[in-house]
């Protein structure tokens, strides 16, 4: 009986699993979700179509990472709610990248502060803006920002390479 109440939890277990957004695919490029599906496989050390705690482990071990804290796994895995298999992962992904506006959006709204129409904005000005309106800006989180933002020598921003950096990521992190 103790056999069959386990096999019970699995299956409900991996029904909870498969309750990641069927939407999800719908999110990503046919390349995008092999990529990710490469990742996940990777991950699965036991391969057995649910990322575990272990598996976690393992993965760290061969990037070189013996000593991750039990908490730390923890908190990774409960981020999907339930066991994670590939339809969970991608949620879990797309709920990160979904935070992103398309990059015609955060253009538009720099060309409202691109009063000479020729792509840039005062880094000064846009800094100041960040620190004191809407949804500040700490200090901290300008210099991030800054650190990745192509500004040229009469100190403005290009906003056009600033968005791409904001959407698709900076090359130099690669």
């Amino acid at each position: 009986m103790a056999s069959r109440k386990a096999g019970t939890r699995g299956k409900a277990a991996t029904k909870q699993a498969q309750r990641g957004s069927s939407n999800v695919f719908s999110m990503f490029e046919q390349a995008q979700i092999q990529e990710f599906k490469e990742a996940f496989s990777c991950i699965d050390q036991n391969r057995d179509g649910i990322i575990c705690k272990a598996d976690l482990k393992e993965t760290y071990s061969q990037l070189g990472k013996v000593s991750v804290p039990d908490e730390e796994l923890d908190a990774m895995l409960q981020e999907g709610k339930g066991p994670i298999n590939f339809t969970v992962f991608l949620t879990l992904f797309g709920e990160k990248l979904n935070g992103t506006d398309p990059e015609e959006a955060i253009l538009s709204a720099f060309r409202m502060f691109d009063s000479s129409g020729q792509g840039v904005v005062n880094k000064d000005e846009f800094k100041q803006l960040l620190l004191t309106q809407a949804d500040k800006f700490s200090p901290a989180e300008v210099e991030q920002l800054f650190a990745l933002t192509p500004v040229d020598l009469a100190g403005n921003i290009d906003y056009k390479s600033l968005c791409y950096i904001i959407t698709h990521g900076d090359e130099k992190e690669e």
